[in-house]
């Protein structure tokens, strides 16, 4: 009789919370969300399921998702089986001819297909591409000294539109094409989903990291903040190291007409329902239209 009263109370909460989801649902309803994909969870097997069927809950409810993926540990292990030294600046891999190729087959094969695959095993349906694909996504050099280190100048996004309209989900691998001798470039992940979805004008575009989101002095997560906090925690040294790229993805994103953009632990179960379909969201969520910084939920 115990274990009956337990699991009818877990129905109503489920029940309840689902109901309380109702608005955020409707909200969300045909909304463009980019989602970059990385860190730990890319490398689990339940955490890669759990995701998943987050993407598939979030195309059967109306929402356009959009799944931009990394790969940097699957990369150093081919590259180091291999012989190929890993050298990095400021951050950023650098890539001469033998790595970029490296790059191109894990990141467009192995990783691509295998979140294809757990998509489709959850029930929705998947389509990998590359930026090089239509023309997805056409780069320069960013810097010489990284070498194929792309920088994207030019963006296609029809195919992307071409596969909401038939209830596929696209899977980006961030490989691109260069304006010159159509040369491959090896594009930053975040970079990548920035720019994707600033030419999808996309709702949301959710960084998922393997931290719970951007941090105050006292190393609390601010949960709301806009571009001018942003800048001032950068100015200060409180926003440093790993942060500060993505923060700057974040920047560029809104500037490039994304709503909001949302940094936040991919690690933490079900996060990128919590962020679209709860009041209080998860991790630290960056737009213009928010005052500063101030709980999610508050008045």
């Amino acid at each position: 009789m115990k274990k009956q009263t337990a699991m009818t109370r877990d129905w109503i909460a489920t029940a309840r919370t689902l109901s309380e989801a109702l608005p955020y649902l409707q909200r969300y309803t045909g909304a463009v969300v980019v989602i970059k994909f990385g860190g730990n969870a890319m490398g689990d097997d339940d955490a890669m399921a759990d995701f998943a069927r987050d993407i598939v809950l979030m195309r059967q409810v109306g929402v356009n998702p959009v799944v931009v993926h990394g790969g940097g540990p699957m990369i150093n292990d081919l590259l180091a089986r291999l012989g190929i030294e890993s050298r990095f600046v400021r951050g950023k891999r650098v890539t001469d001819k033998a790595t970029v190729d490296v790059v191109e087959m894990v990141l467009s094969g192995l990783v691509n297909k295998r979140i294809v695959q757990a998509i489709n095993d959850q029930g929705g349906r998947a389509v990998g591409l590359s930026g090089k694909d239509d023309d997805l996504m056409v780069c320069v050099a960013d810097d010489p000294e990284l070498g194929f280190v792309g920088k994207p100048v030019e963006m296609n996004v029809q195919v992307l539109r071409d596969l909401f309209t038939a209830g596929i989900v696209p899977v980006v691998a961030p490989v691109a094409t260069g304006v010159a001798d159509n040369e491959t470039f090896n594009v930053n992940g975040d970079t990548a989903a920035g720019a994707i979805a600033a030419a999808l004008k996309a709702d949301r575009l959710l960084l998922l990291t393997d931290v719970a989101g951007v941090r105050d002095a006292e190393g609390n997560v601010l949960t709301q903040l806009t571009p001018d906090d942003v800048q001032t925690l950068t100015e200060s040294g409180v926003i440093s190291g790993g942060m500060i790229p993505k923060t700057e993805t974040a920047l560029a994103a809104i500037a490039g007409g994304v709503r909001a953009v949302v940094i936040l632990d991919g690690r933490a179960p079900n996060a990128c329902l919590l962020e679209l379909f709860t009041e209080h969201g998860a991790g630290s969520i960056i737009r213009t239209t928010e005052p500063r910084i101030k709980p999610r939920g508050a008045a």
